[in-house]
């Protein structure tokens, strides 16, 4: 299916357009085809804690590994219909009518737009529907919580409904983000749970109910994964030098190989085995997934705190609406610690007044990045209210997961500035 926008349409998606209630002709499809598709990768049934005595619209909060997510939340849900807000890729990939009518509200990922807020507010007190929020926005690069946003536990006091928490195990090692054309045997569990009363969520504050939610959604797959003794034999590593772009040998970047059961160096040869439990071995010892990611993180945050600039050649696509992606040609990206700085070549006439595109560090609380998004390889999004930018480059420097560590580390001490 193409998402290409041959009309080169740049009219902004209309973000301020009201949800509605999910078409009820198109829910026995819906959870139908949700039931099959987690069946097939385990999930025998959804646990439900608490969830009887939720009788008002509620915020359901949920953790986001993978794909399989999509098809969990309204199979957790189940009989009630919701609103989920989504990103615009849905709109382009399904239409703008089909995924309105399925409930979905439309958001650009780390663009705050106050259009949003006011849609939830709408679908929870006019629709009176819960309201589904994925706030990592993105599926996990690692088997473990993706950042979370600031100002979750402001959102919950904001709103002052009930708030329910969906979380699950095996998403994540089914479908990783690094090998996402296949499949894996990795068994689903799920679980939804009534967290927060409104007199809970009038009497914290929001720190407190920050807290108590990301708590509730961290997660760590590998640890789950060995815990139950969940085998995946096939080509396990294929794919894993995308996240893990550091060597810990010699300590170089962007050399990392992987391929069957085996993550290499491409620089000092170094070679570690991935057993069929999700465990790197090298010389005889254990190296957890996780910590090697978390690691790479704090090596990217202090080379961020040292002074840091990069700037990459590449090919530019824009998503402005449901129509598509519309093809801008080449151009520059730059991110320093101010923010991103986007420039084009030669910018068609009907969008030469939004070039170049600024997005403060203060403003962006992380970078989307995909690492072979439609097959047109690795790639950093950035957003605007009225535009998504796609920024391809076949530079060898061109590390998305280290440019995603080092916005997050700049977007927090921007805050820390002002606080």
């Amino acid at each position: 299916m193409s998402l290409d926008n041959r009309s080169a349409d740049m009219t902004p998606f209309d973000m301020s357009r009201r949800p509605v209630r999910q078409n009820p002709f198109l829910m026995p499809l819906i959870w139908t085809v949700c039931h099959v598709m987690t069946r097939k990768l385990g999930l025998k049934k959804v646990k439900r804690i608490g969830m009887d005595r939720i009788t008002a619209p509620f915020l359901v909060i949920a953790a986001h590994q993978g794909f399989s997510d999509y098809y969990i939340a309204p199979r957790a849900l189940f009989p009630r219909r919701a609103n989920y807000v989504s990103d615009m890729e849905g709109f382009a990939a399904f239409g703008n009518e089909l995924y309105h009518q399925i409930g979905c509200i439309g958001k650009r990922r780390y663009t705050p737009d106050i259009s949003v807020i006011r849609n939830i507010a709408y679908a929870l007190n006019e629709l009176k529907q819960p309201v589904v929020i994925f706030p990592e926005s993105r599926h996990c690069d690692a088997g473990i919580t993706s950042a979370m946003p600031r100002n979750i536990g402001r959102l919950v006091k904001y709103f002052g409904v009930p708030v329910a928490v969906l979380t699950a195990h095996g998403s994540y090692l089914a479908n990783p983000f690094w090998d996402e054309e296949r499949t894996r045997p990795a068994r689903l569990e799920a679980c939804i749970e009534y967290l927060l009363t409104p007199e809970q969520i009038q009497k914290l504050d929001e720190d407190e109910l920050q807290r108590i939610i990301s708590e509730r959604l961290d997660y760590d797959e590998y640890a789950y994964q060995l815990d139950n003794r969940i085998s995946i034999a096939d080509a396990p590593a294929r794919g894993l030098h995308l996240p893990l772009y550091k060597c810990r040998a010699c300590m170089c970047e962007g050399m990392m190989k992987s391929g069957g059961d085996t993550l290499e160096c491409g620089s000092c040869g170094a070679k570690w085995l991935m057993d069929e439990y999700g465990r790197l071995q090298r010389n005889g010892e254990y190296t957890h997934i996780p910590d090697w990611y978390r690691w790479e993180r704090k090596e990217a945050q202090k080379n961020a705190a040292a002074g840091y600039e990069a700037s990459f050649r590449v090919r530019i696509e824009a998503l402005p609406n449901e129509k598509g992606f519309v093809r801008l040609g080449t151009g520059t990206l730059t991110h320093t610690a101010e923010g991103f700085l986007l420039c084009i070549d030669s910018p068609p006439e009907n969008i030469a007044d939004k070039f170049p595109v600024r997005i403060s560090s203060a403003a962006l609380a992380s970078a989307q990045t995909e690492y072979n998004y439609r097959g047109r390889g690795k790639c950093i999004v950035l957003s605007t209210k009225n535009c998504c930018y796609y920024c391809y480059s076949d530079d060898p420097a061109f590390i998305v997961t280290k440019l995603e560590f080092t916005a997050e580390y700049l977007h927090s001490k921007a805050h820390d500035m002002y606080e």
